[in-house]
């Protein structure tokens, strides 16, 4: 007599239960061809005696969980939310957890509006990649006991589960990168100055002009918003000045792109009359010419981790929060040289 379903039972269940992988127990449930005849059988018994209910729609129907995870990303038209994508992607499709996704483009009324939309039965957890945060929806989430996590942003009141990386230190470091070639005169474009990790890049770049003795000068620095055509219109200010930089820090690479698009512009050329760098490395950063020098967030695995820490809240509950930094990394191309 078969056991009663399980919506509660996972893959990994199954997995363990039959002491065989994850894959393993997907490719037999898959009508996988090339699978021992041993070993699929201890699968399917292990799917007997747990009650495995093998795909979305009759887990739903038997009483469980969606299994859907909402992704709120501001846009798909650069490789930083591709990374993370990717990785929230590929760890989700481990756990048999499929994705929901919502555009906001940096618009704080729809990224309230889609949370509370998840939050009502669409998905069983939410991942916000560099949310604009509002109390309305987080305090309305948590009032709920509604699974979310930040992705490359931070609750202040460390009231949410959320994954980052050392903004300020990969900053402060490509700072003193450019101060070491002879840089004394830096050029900075900010990113979006309601995000936390565009005030921390920011604050890494002050404190390396500090501790190297090179004063703060504030026309030095242009606003930006994390855009190409941002990054465009921040850096021609920088060129106009009457004593323009001899390098400018982009806060993100695309931005960088945008500075270097100005620099052409105005006839000049890199690295020889400004050095240009950024922040992220998304793939195009060693693709553009001269490749970008920049910082390198891990992004594929800021993904992943932020897709674990969600799934581990939907598991249980009675988890604590986490809060997850992840290193950044210096990475020296092209787009630079040496005043020496």
């Amino acid at each position: 007599m078969n056991k009663k379903l399980d919506p509660s039972v996972t893959i990994l269940d199954v997995a363990r239960e039959a002491g065989v992988s994850y894959s393993t127990v997907s490719r037999v449930l898959s009508g996988y061809e090339f699978v021992k005849e041993t070993t699929r059988q201890k699968v399917m018994e292990a799917v007997e005696r747990l009650g495995y209910v093998a795909n979305q729609q009759a887990r739903s129907l038997a009483g469980g969980k969606s299994r859907v995870i909402g992704l709120l990303v501001p846009g798909l038209d650069n490789g930083y939310i591709g990374e993370i994508a990717r990785g929230i992607d590929e760890e989700l499709s481990r756990f048999e957890y499929d994705l929901l996704l919502y555009t906001t483009h940096r618009d704080k009324g729809k990224e309230a509006s889609y949370s509370v939309r998840l939050a009502k039965g669409l998905a069983d957890g939410l991942l916000l990649v560099v949310p604009f945060l509002t109390n309305t929806y987080t305090e309305t989430l948590k009032a709920q006991n509604f699974p979310y996590v930040l992705i490359d942003q931070i609750d202040p009141a460390a009231q949410s589960s959320s994954v980052e990386c050392t903004n300020w230190q990969g900053a402060y470091d490509l700072t003193r990168y450019l101060i070491e070639l002879g840089h004394t005169r830096i050029g900075f474009i900010t990113g979006l100055m309601g995000l936390r990790n565009a005030v921390d890049r920011l604050e890494g770049y002050r404190a390396a002009l500090l501790d190297s003795g090179i004063p703060y000068i504030p026309e030095l620095v242009q606003e930006g918003d994390y855009w190409k055509d941002g990054g465009y219109q921040a850096a021609s200010k920088l060129l106009n000045l009457a004593k323009r930089p001899t390098a400018i820090f982009a806060s993100n690479d695309l931005s960088a792109f945008g500075a270097m698009e100005a620099v052409r512009t105005h006839g000049l050329h890199i690295p020889n009359d400004i050095s240009i760098v950024g922040f992220d490395d998304i793939p195009q950063a060693s693709l553009v010419y001269p490749q970008l020098t920049t910082v390198r967030q891990p992004l594929d695995q800021m993904g992943r981790v932020g897709a674990r820490l969600l799934i581990d809240q939907i598991e249980d509950p009675e988890r604590p929060l986490r809060q997850v930094v992840l290193s950044t990394q210096l990475i020296v191309r092209d787009s630079c040289r040496s005043l020496k």
